[in-house]
Parts: structure tokens; sequence; C-alpha cells
């Protein structure tokens, strides 16, 4: 069964497996803390729960838990190694925190998988005068695919090598739907 939680400062819901809502609503501390009650999306896109605590000498803390490294700690630590250590969305939504979307990454992985911040709006492409460059970071250099007429015939370019490179844990763009796919 799948379980919808609304978040409490957006209009979107996170989705969690029944296994995962049963330990989350049952758990002494989050139930305590109502964690699945006051979850918020943060700017990052994921689901996060803020708790502010009085200090006994003084002052506040604040804890901060992110639901998807919470239930990837708890159901799927035999995937974490030294290298592939942070959580991501095999789907690219962060807030989907079923267990079959949520896997441990490495730090360059998740770089690659990151949304973009190119001003064309394809990662790895970039305009130059009137034309589109496509440019791919090997082992941190960067390799020239080609100069295009558009901007897709730029993020095609870069797909095809992401995908030869780095396989499916490479980024690939996705094109607008005005635009055919190969």
């Amino acid at each position: 069964m799948l379980y919808k939680v609304k978040l409490k400062n957006a209009d979107d819901h996170v989705l969690l497996d029944d296994r995962v809502f049963e330990w989350l609503s049952t758990d002494p501390y989050y139930a305590k803390v109502g964690l699945l009650d006051n979850l918020r999306k943060h700017s990052s896109g994921c689901a996060v729960f803020q708790k502010t605590w009085k200090k006994a000498d003084g002052g506040f803390t604040t804890e901060t838990f992110y639901l998807h490294k919470i239930i990837a700690e708890r159901y799927l630590k035999d995937q974490k190694s030294s290298t592939r250590k942070l959580v991501g969305a095999l789907n690219g939504n962060k807030l989907d925190c079923r267990l079959e979307n949520l896997t441990f990454r490495s730090r360059s992985v998740a770089s690659r998988k990151r949304k973009t911040s190119s001003k064309v709006g394809y990662t790895g492409v970039y305009k130059e005068n009137n034309r589109y460059r496509a440019v791919i970071s090997i082992n941190g250099k960067a390799m020239h695919l080609g100069m295009f007429s558009t901007p897709e015939e730029a993020a095609l370019a870069y797909n095809k090598k992401s995908r030869e490179v780095f396989g499916d844990e490479g980024k690939i763009n996705i094109l607008r739907d005005s635009v055919i796919k190969p």
C-alpha cells in the first residue's frame, strides 16, 4: 500500500511505503514529536522535519530530520559505503520516499544528478553566439562534444556521451515536449 502524507507548507505530498509509514507512526520518538504531521518542503525540494528544543542551560537548539535520509539509514543501510553515503531519489522526485526509489550515491553521482544551472536549461549545454556547445566533465576534465544549431541537439550529444561514460549513474537531459526524442 502507498501512503501520501501532506506537507504543511506546500500543496505537495510525500510518498511512503506501508512499512515505512507504520514505523514512523509507531516509533516512540517520531510519534512523540509528530514527525508525520509536521513535515515541510525544504528549499532543496525534499521533506524535512524540524523541532526546536529549549536547552537546560538557556537558549534553544534545532533538530532537523531529512525524511529520505532517516528512511534510507533504517532500511537501506546495506547499500551505504565509504564512497556511497549520500541518499538520492532514483526518479529525481525528492518527495518520493518509497524504498524502491531511494538509493545511496557517491558525491560525483549526486552532483551529476543535480538540477542544471545552465541558462539554456540543459546540463552541459551553453550558448555561444548563435550556436550551442555541448560539454561533459569526465574525471574532472571538460570534454568538448561539439557545436550544434539547437540546444536540443547539444543536449542529445551530452546524453549520448553521459550514457556511454556513466551508464545509469549519468545525468540525462529531459528534452522539452516539442522535441522528438530519438
